[in-house]
């Protein structure tokens, strides 16, 4: 049986709507550049639903409704301008529903959502998309037609269908992909040996990489240099708090040894020559994928406890964190559970009365590998102090069965879990709350309202998202609406973190990792009138 997929009016309509639901509001503000691709997208699932719809009718047998060439050429032209009517409209409507967002970030308003680069990026990613649904739909043909020689015709139209599939998956995922990831690697390894001049080694031969450490200065890479040098130093610390010490930093480079192992052995020897089992706090933190540590987690921590902590830090890969997933899962986080079983088996048999409160960290990715680098039953016994996880990435494990088994009545962007007792959730407004007292061992979630990178979820195409109840997060839009398949394809445009103000979305602030770090850890000595003098002063450190 052969079908000919002529241009599809059922699709045109689908399509229209599509493509203007695209234009609502989702989590954070949308340039016209990815509105155009997204509502592209948006309208090329749209059209394609409609095509299916069309040709399960004929194939189904179904007749068609009994109605003449006039009247069905007036259904297509009506058809036609419902479509653009949706279209114009929305686009019309498309700037205020973005100022609605803006607003809630303390963004400039827009005077215009860009209908034209809007229509012109939205057309050619619906051509790209026909082009390659066209080549698709030959091979399909291709292949049935030798097969229904020797087959019936249904099952060779199957079997060609499973070949092209294959076909295109072999080519994106075995050629496309792996050439891409292989061209960022090269780049990225190449920037991560470059010495930046501002970020000469140090002159201090003790500080790792310095002419003491166990770590050469061009070994730590780029990012590791950057973690090491912008910190706040001794005289920061003092001009706030009024007195304290140089904080500890280790990182150690992917170039620093040859394996995992060899690189966490490498950060604890380091952090035994520099004292940093007698400081305070020891903070084991897991970068993202390039290597980079956001360093307002850091610093605010330093200045809470007025430099008497260690961090320590390993880098697993060159590549930014969505594009490290795709290579090497378990490379990845077999680093981050080297790094934390060395640190973790020494520190355990150190006399509890002596040793430093042990926490970790991470954000997004870094967040997901803490997460993996220990299983609960392992250090059950001998629990270290806590974790505080940033931006968790609606992937992990721990936080997606927390969220879902809520305590009933508790927020979905802000949940309570049994109480309290051991996890707590906050925002950059504040949060950490508990019904019971929370216990030595405490996990901390910092997470937006607004966060795309938290809240997506496959669910949503078919399901409203629980976080879409009212009342909603306060930096979350009013006017955002929940619409099968297009919702997620929002949010999945909403992974464009870097359009947001810090304190929104994926960006984090150090005053958010501050009142995390203050909840979680409650050090001593600080009153209000510090405190703000605190995050005026790490403001100044967001500029370097």
């Amino acid at each position: 049986m052969r079908t000919t997929v002529a241009f599809s009016f059922a699709g045109l309509l689908l399509g229209a709507i599509f493509f203007a639901l695209s234009l609502t509001p989702s989590l954070i503000p949308r340039s016209s550049l990815v509105q155009g691709i997204l509502s592209g997208v948006a309208f090329t699932i749209g059209y394609s639903l409609g095509v299916l719809f069309r040709w399960i009718w004929k194939y189904l047998g179904i007749p068609d409704p009994p109605i003449t060439n006039q009247q069905q050429l007036r259904l297509r032209i009506l058809v036609i301008l419902i479509g653009a009517s949706l279209i114009f409209g929305f686009l019309w409507q498309g700037t205020d529903w973005q100022n609605s967002v803006r607003s809630l970030m303390g963004m400039p308003s827009v005077t215009g959502v860009g209908p034209a680069t809007i229509g012109a990026v939205a057309f050619c990613v619906f051509l790209l998309f026909r082009m390659i649904g066209k080549g698709f739909r030959k091979i399909v043909l291709a292949v049935s037609a030798r097969l229904e020689e020797v087959i019936p015709e249904r099952v060779a139209m199957l079997t060609g269908l499973l070949i092209a599939l294959l076909i295109y998956w072999s080519v994106l995922s075995g050629v496309l992909l792996q050439a891409g990831l292989y061209t960022i690697s090269i780049i990225s390894e190449k920037l991560d040996l470059i010495i930046a001049e501002n970020l000469p080694p140090p002159e201090n031969p003790s500080e790792t990489g310095g002419a003491d450490s166990f770590l050469s200065w061009g070994s730590v890479g780029h990012e590791g240099r950057r973690f090491l040098t912008l910190g706040p130093t001794v005289e920061d610390i003092r001009e706030v708090a009024g007195e304290g010490i140089d904080p500890i930093r280790v990182y150690v480079g992917i170039h620093s040894a040859d394996t995992p192992q060899q690189r966490a052995l490498l950060a604890l020897e380091e952090l035994k020559r520099l004292g940093a089992f007698e400081r305070e706090i020891l903070l084991i933190a897991t970068p993202v994928g390039d290597g980079w540590i956001d360093p307002g987690a850091v610093n605010s921590l330093e200045f809470l406890y007025r430099g008497d902590v260690a961090t320590v830090a390993v880098q697993y890969s060159y590549l930014p964190g969505p594009s490290a997933l795709f290579t090497d899962n378990k490379y990845i986080r077999t680093s981050a559970r080297s790094l934390f079983k060395v640190i973790y088996d020494y520190w355990k048999e150190l006399p509890v009365s002596k040793r430093p409160r042990l926490y970790l960290y991470g954000l997004s990715l870094g967040a997901k590998l803490s997460e993996d680098a220990f299983e609960f039953y392992d250090i059950i016994d001998n629990p270290i102090d806590g974790a505080l996880w940033a931006g968790p990435p609606f992937s992990m494990k721990a936080w997606r069965v927390i969220t879902d088994n809520r305590d009933p009545g508790s927020l979905a962007w802000l949940p309570q879990f049994r109480g309290g007792k051991v996890v707590r959730f906050g925002n950059q407004y504040g949060g950490y709350l508990g019904q019971e007292p929370w216990g030595k061992f405490r996990i901390a979630f910092l997470q937006h309202a607004s966060d795309p990178i938290v809240f997506f979820d496959w669910r949503s195409a078919l399901r409203r998202p629980d976080w879409l109840e009212h009342p909603r997060g306060p930096d979350v839009s009013p006017d955002l609406r929940w619409f099968p398949v297009v919702t997620m394809l929002q949010l999945l445009a909403d992974f464009n973190v870097g359009v947001t103000p810090k304190d929104f979305g994926h960006r984090y602030s150090a005053e958010g990792y501050t009142l995390a770090w203050i909840a979680l850890t409650e050090p001593p000595g600080w009153n209000e009138t510090e405190l703000q003098n605190l995050r005026a002063k790490l403001k100044t450190f967001s500029k370097r």
